[in-house]
């Protein structure tokens, strides 16, 4: 059928000359045979519009450049289909083209460039909107992560003056993670549109620990770690409540950021980010001197080696979490901390009672306990873990994490009015200098390349207008001198 092989066995051009169609009745086999009509090429006087069309080749060029373009004709035929039964004269090869009609007046035109703008305006009307949609939950989003936290650590500060028994709060507080999963279903089933049994829905979220399912061995080697690093991290962090003032305690619970990064770079082998190591160093050195602001007393000393420690516990968990856990749906979550509420009632409830026993943590009656503040806390942490957990679905992770820094400022402002802190100028600078840590930690990875196109953009639109102002300068006296000509036409 025209297709000259060669040795190796595969038909030369074969694959290029796919679409190509080739006449079953002539078949040239010569340049010869095709040369009269590829001389009628020379006089064909090809309109603009089609040479527009037909900027991706430059046969256009080549058509009136005489003997020399023909040439390069014949070459390209050669060099693209391999054979000589393309027939480029055949009316049934042309490709399809645009109708040669003259294009119609502005007017005609308009309504439909009007339509086509409408469609663009809308879409980024839509786009903003959803925008602003995002960010407005993102700004509700940090008020009620700024507010649980720092409500629920002044909470706990009042608490202790009446309850001094911060491992039993904690125990106390972290039952109500049972009801992660039952208000995750009431969620589902008031949202989702194909609504399942609760029984389906656990089912369907128990494939998160694996094809068998959550089994005594899962429980016991993938959610009781995790159940123990929680109650360490609240136990430390409540603890140290009692030491020192909320303030410190808040700021300093902000280094776990940086803990998290530094652990993820050992232990997951993440991207390392220059700024992320100077974070942490802003973190290390605020932390000494938030140390140094109390002239290294046996009680701040604790108070801050105890915060550093929950942070520490935060940082494990979460990265341990991604190491053997990975990433969570949002039903996986909530069953995941259920679970947990499950597991500190079956095995932590044992230790509040050791420490009554032991007058670790003794109270006299149980009508002394409380129990507005205990419940208070609990619902305030309980309302922070939900949203923290859940409001990515609704907003950008990074606003998130931004109520937790600026949780600080609130409880400065109400130790200012409750206690007798001194925010003296060591505070201050390691207070900004943990501040300052935090949020180089929320920068994206890809940060310094956007930085770049920034200023890349800002570059070129600079040297636009000075373009634009050249011109503008340059075209001035001309149209001055056009202006002061006469005119001798009559």
């Amino acid at each position: 059928m025209g297709i000259r092989e060669f040795p190796g066995g595969a038909p030369r051009g074969k694959s290029i000359a796919i679409g190509m169609r080739r006449s079953p009745d002539v078949s040239p086999r010569r340049l010869s045979d095709i040369s009269p009509q590829l001389r009628q090429l020379k006089y064909l006087v090809v309109d603009e519009a089609i040479k527009e069309d037909l900027k991706w080749s430059r046969s256009v060029e080549d058509l009136t450049s005489g003997p020399v373009g023909l040439t390069s004709i014949e070459e390209r035929i050669l060099r693209i289909t391999g054979y000589y039964g393309y027939q480029p004269w055949a009316t049934s090869c042309k490709r399809e083209e645009r109708p040669r009609d003259s294009p119609g007046p502005a007017e005609a035109q308009a309504p439909a460039g009007a339509e086509a703008g409408g469609r663009g305006s809308r879409r980024c009307w839509t786009c903003s909107r959803a925008q602003l949609k995002k960010v407005f939950w993102g700004v509700a989003v940090v008020l009620c992560v700024c507010a649980s936290w720092a409500g629920s650590t002044q909470l706990a500060k009042q608490t202790f003056r009446k309850f001094d028994a911060p491992f039993t709060l904690t125990w106390f507080a972290t039952n109500w993670n049972f009801l992660f999963f039952p208000l995750y279903y009431a969620g589902h089933v008031c949202k989702s549109a194909e609504k399942q049994s609760v029984k389906q829905r656990y089912r369907e979220c128990c494939r998160f620990f694996g094809d068998n399912g959550l089994t005594l061995k899962v429980f016991f080697t993938k959610a009781a770690p995790f159940g123990v690093l929680w109650t360490l991290t609240n136990y430390l962090y409540l603890h140290a409540i009692k030491k020192i003032n909320t303030t410190d305690v808040s700021v300093l619970f902000c280094c776990n950021k940086a803990f998290v990064f530094l652990l993820s770079w050992i232990v997951l082998r993440d991207r390392f980010m220059g700024v992320r190591i100077v974070a942490a160093i802003l973190a290390i050195a605020g932390i000494v001197m938030m140390t140094y602001a109390d002239g290294f007393h046996s009680h701040s000393v604790i108070g801050i080696a105890l915060v550093v420690g929950s942070a520490s516990m935060s940082a494990l968990y979460k990265v341990l979490f991604k190491l053997l856990l990975g990433s969570a749906k949002f039903g996986e979550a909530a069953l995941f901390l259920s679970i947990l509420g499950v597991f500190n009632i079956l095995f932590i409830t044992c230790i509040p009672v050791i420490l009554y026993f032991t007058k670790v943590e003794y109270w006299s009656s149980f009508a002394d306990i409380p129990w507005g503040n205990l419940c208070g806390f609990s619902v305030l942490l309980l309302t922070f873990n939900i949203v923290l957990n859940f409001g990515i679905a609704v907003t950008y992770p990074t606003l998130m994490s931004l109520g937790i820094v600026l949780s600080v400022p609130v409880n400065a402002v109400v130790d200012h009015y409750t206690s007798q802190i001194v925010f003296n100028g060591v505070r201050v600078i390691a207070i900004i200098i943990i501040g300052l840590g935090f949020l180089l930690l929320l920068l994206p990875e890809e940060w310094d390349v956007w930085l770049i196109k920034l200023l890349t953009r800002l570059k070129v639109r600079k040297k636009e207008e000075a373009v634009e102002g050249g011109a503008d300068l340059g075209s001035g006296p001309q149209s001055k001198n056009r202006r002061g000509r006469p005119s001798f036409a009559r």
